[in-house]
């Protein structure tokens, strides 16, 4: 009988429903690392909320470990590529908590406007301090949202039904959409511009960490409210501090913060500064909905093999999983290849199947790709939120299959039509393929290019012009900086012309080996990628 430890404090109902599977249940939450070090080797799966956290060295005493499942759409409190190493699926449920995540926001939103919690506490003094709080009327204000998929979106709807104007910024986010939701899409600079309230719906990445920095809120305008419901280090708390006392800003309000559980914050105490902690997702409704359907999901992967909203496996059934799963890897990584060299994000992928695998189930290849080309840029993407997310964004999706390949038995190949590059201010497509050698994934065309070269855990992606003394400046970069190349492999169109080299290396190199690298006279694009 497979057993189960759960992490955080769940639903009786979604306990009922693994005792009813037959699976066996026991209960600890609060465990620190040392505890669940030594509790986590006896179980067979794990259910976790956010308060539980299964890091590297929990990982390494999972001997029987097959499943961790996350009550909720966050997995920041899991180590996934330790999961991942120790053959640990981990899931998700990734659109439980939307509509409750949504309604806190505009909850905050009001709360600050109105100065709620202040007036309530001298209220309740027996103050009545009736003229001391001056409140802002939300209506026919501009809302600005940074995020526009599956929980700003629903801020957006909820902000149009109470005659606000609202504003989007979203690299992805098409027009199309934007048209749909009746929401402008704008730069982000026109945004912090306009804005009286500005709302976060995005994931913590590279890419929006400290988004709202100070010097962007620099550029807002006085009298501005702030809410963060997303993710803890979007915004420069300090600079949000400073502003709530100078009066630039008029309030704020956050459910996350970059240091959780958040038992002291400069942000604490401040005039108009809101904190909850970090209640986005909790309603009766929404922590119902999500303990329902990871205990659901988690009993059918212990029992039958099925995986459904991994984060690090495709969602595919048992039967079909020793035909599909190697080519389930290599959509993924194609994904996360095109994703990664698409910085400003893309208005259409087109995925094209070629020879025996287009007569496969092409539903978890297609979903497994598009996981990996979202995850690049938007965090928490599983196989079976990213279709909707894309579908969200108004991202136009084309799937093509011939049963023939002219030179390999399989093919997958993706292309992407970016909004802007480097080299091309007004996009262009980028076009990757792969296949399957000895159950290994392959990558066998670059932007038209052939060549045959492996994934390496890092990679260093150059895109340059096809001169001498190219490969010899680069090798000596790298030895110089003590980065060892691991694998070494060169695509061309012709001699002196556009190339592309793919070198596996054994370390990411450091920002100021890429900004000498990206120096070089024949470089035209260079970026470390990671698989």
């Amino acid at each position: 009988m497979p057993k189960v430890l759960i992490g955080d404090t769940l639903s009786p109902a979604a306990v009922e429903i693994f005792h009813a599977r037959g699976i066996e249940t026991v209960t600890k939450t609060g465990l620190n690392t040392e505890q669940l070090i030594a509790e986590i080797p006896e179980y067979d799966g794990l259910v976790v909320r956010s308060a539980c956290k299964p890091n590297a060295d929990v990982m390494a005493a999972a001997t029987n470990l097959k499943v961790i499942g996350r009550a909720g759409i966050g997995v920041d409190n899991i180590d996934i590529k330790a999961a991942t190493a120790k053959g640990v699926v981990v899931m998700n449920t990734p659109f439980g908590n939307a509509i409750t995540t949504a309604e806190h926001a505009i909850a905050m939103m009001f709360a600050a406007a109105r100065q709620i919690p202040a007036a309530n506490a001298e209220t309740q003094e027996g103050k009545w301090p009736k003229s001391g709080y001056m409140g802002i009327e939300v209506s026919y204000k501009t809302l600005g949202l940074i995020g526009c998929g599956n929980i700003g979106s629903r801020v957006a709807e909820r902000a149009i039904g109470l005659k606000m104007k609202v504003v989007a910024y979203d690299p992805f986010l098409t027009d199309e959409r934007a048209v749909e939701l009746g929401v402008e899409k704008v730069e982000l600079e026109e945004l912090l511009k306009r804005a009286d309230v500005i709302t976060l719906h995005v994931p913590l990445t590279d890419q929006t960490r400290n988004v709202l920095s100070r010097e962007n809120l620099a550029k807002t305008k006085k009298g501005l409210i702030i809410v963060n419901c997303a993710r803890g280090g979007l915004v420069d708390e300090e600079a949000v501090a400073d502003m709530l006392e100078s009066g630039h800003l008029a309030g704020a309000a956050f459910d996350v913060f970059a240091v959780e559980p958040a038992k002291e914050n400069v942000l604490f105490g401040k005039k108009n500064f809101i904190a909850t902690p970090h209640l986005g997702a909790a309603t009766n409704e929404a922590q119902e909905n999500v303990a329902l359907q990871v205990a659901e999901q988690m009993s059918d992967y212990l029992l039958s093999g099925a995986v459904t909203n991994a984060l690090n496996m495709p969602s595919i059934t048992a039967e079909e999983a020793p035909r599909i799963k190697p080519f389930a890897g290599l959509a993924e990584k194609l994904g996360s290849f095109a994703g990664q060299i698409s910085d400003f994000g893309y208005d259409e992928v087109v995925i094209e199947y070629e020879g025996e695998v287009a007569d496969l189930n092409r539903k978890p290849l297609t979903a497994a790709l598009l996981a990996g080309l979202l995850r690049a840029s938007r965090g928490d993407v599983n196989m079976v939120s990213a279709p909707a997310i894309l579908a969200d964004s108004g991202v136009k999706l084309t799937e093509t299959k011939t049963e023939a390949s002219p030179v390999y038995d399989s093919l997958i190949r993706v292309k992407v039509k970016t909004k802007a590059t480097k080299n091309a201010t007004e996009g262009g497509w980028r076009t990757l393929a792969g296949t399957v050698i000895a159950g290994q994934p392959r990558i066998v065309e670059i932007k038209g290019m052939a060549l045959e070269g492996d994934f390496s855990p890092v990679t260093l992606y150059v895109n340059n012009i096809d001169k001498p003394g190219f490969i010899g400046a680069l090798g000596q970069m790298l030895g110089e900086a003590k980065v060892n190349i691991a694998t070494f492999h060169l695509g061309r169109t012709e001699a002196g012309g556009e190339a592309i080299a793919l070198i596996g290396i054994d370390s990411v190199p450091a920002d100021a080996l890429m900004d000498k690298l990206d120096k070089l006279p024949q470089v035209r694009y260079a970026k470390v990628l990671t698989f």
